[in-house]
C-alpha cells in the first residue's frame, strides 16, 4: 500500500513529534486532539523544534517549510477519515487507546493501516478492537522523536505480512532504522530499560547515592548518554509507572515492582521535564 496522507492522533510530546517527522519527509498530515489546548502547544513546540534543527543545518530549508506548511490541525478524530495510515499516540492505558481503535475503524477506509505508538501495551489486544485486525500494528518511535533513530516494529497476532512491509518501508522514508519485535509487554525497549529506571529509583529511595550520584555512575561507568533518573525525567514519570505497572500485570513477576517512591512521586504530579520537577528541578 503507498501511504500518501497520515493522521496522528494526540498531540502531546510523542504525537506532536511524529507529525514533525512525517511532515519533514513530505507527508501531508493531521494532528488530531481533543484538547485546544494541547493543539496550540503542539504548534509552538513543533515550530520551536523545527527552526532549532534548521539553525543546525540539520533539515533544509524545504523541509522547514514543509514542516510549517504541511501540519493541519483538528479537534475532531472525523478529520482522520482520508488518512492511509493513521498513528496513535494517547494516553499509555489500554481502555483509552482500545476506544480510539473502535472509533478508527468505524471512521477510516477499510484499506487504512492503523498504528500505535505504544511503549508497552499488546498490539494483538489493540487489533481485537478493530474489524481489521490484520492492518493493525505497533509503530513505537522514541523520544525526542526527530532526533531519536529507532522505531521499535511490532505486529499483533493477525498483522499482516503487506502491513507490516509498508510501515516499515514508511519508517526507512523517515529516516528511522526500524527493528522488528514480538507482541510481548514492553517490547525489546522498555522491557530492559524500564526496570532498570526502576532499580535506579529504588537505589535512590534506599540511600545507596543521590540521583546525581546514580547518573553519573551509569553515565561514565557504563557509558549511557542519559543517567535512568535524568531519562525518567525525559520520558515523562507517569509514563514509566504505566509501562512498569503492564509490564508486572502481563507478565506477574515482582521484579516488575513499580518502586513506591515512584508511585508518590506521580501522585504527587512530579512527572518529570513537563512539569518542572521530578528527580530534578527545571526552569
Amino acid at each position: 500500500m503507498d501511504i500518501r496522507r497520515i493522521a496522528v492522533i494526540g498531540a502531546g510530546t510523542m504525537g506532536s513529534g511524529i507529525a514533525q517527522v512525517c511532515a519533514t519527509y513530505g507527508y501531508p498530515v493531521t494532528l488530531i486532539d481533543v484538547v485546544p489546548e494541547q493543539l496550540e502547544k503542539a504548534q509552538v513546540s513543533i515550530r520551536q523544534s523545527v527552526e532549532k534543527l534548521h539553525s543546525k543545518g540539520r533539515i533544509t530549508d524545504a523541509q522547514r517549510d514543509a514542516v510549517l506548511s504541511g501540519i493541519r490541525t483538528s479537534l475532531r478524530m472525523e478529520d482522520a477519515a482520508e488518512a492511509d495510515l493513521v498513528v496513535e499516540a494517547v494516553v499509555e492505558r489500554l481502555e483509552v487507546k482500545q476506544e480510539v481503535f473502535a472509533q478508527l475503524d468505524r471512521l477510516t477506509r477499510p484499506e487504512a493501516i492503523l498504528a500505535s505508538n505504544t511503549s508497552s501495551i499488546s498490539i494483538t489486544k489493540l487489533g481485537a478492537a478493530t474489524r481489521r485486525p490484520d492492518k493493525v500494528i505497533g509503530m513505537h518511535f522514541m523520544n525526542p522523536v526527530p532526533l531519536m533513530k529507532l522505531v521499535e516494529i511490532i505486529r499483533g497476532l493477525a498483522t499482516s505480512d503487506e502491513t507490516a512491509a509498508t510501515v516499515i518501508a514508511l519508517a526507512k522514508a523517515l529516516d528511522k532504522v526500524p527493528v522488528e519485535a514480538q507482541d510481548y509487554p514492553g517490547f525489546i525497549s522498555n522491557r530492559i530499560l524500564c526496570p532498570m529506571i526502576n532499580e535506579a529509583i529504588y537505589a535512590l529511595m534506599e540511600g545507596v547515592g543521590t540521583a546525581e550520584a546514580i547518573d553519573t555512575v551509569m553515565k561514565l561507568g557504563m557509558n549511557h548518554p542519559m543517567g535512568p533518573l535524568e531519562l525518567a525525567d525525559l520520558i515523562g514519570l507517569d509514563v514509566v509507572l504505566n509501562i512498569l505497572e503492564v509490564l508486572h500485570r502481563e507478565l506477574g513477576d515482582d521484579k516488575y515492582r513499580p518502586c513506591p517512591l515512584l508511585r508518590r512521586m506521580v501522585a504527587a504530579g512530579y512527572l518529570g521535564r513537563k512539569t518542572g520537577r521530578g528527580f530534578y528541578t527545571y526552569t
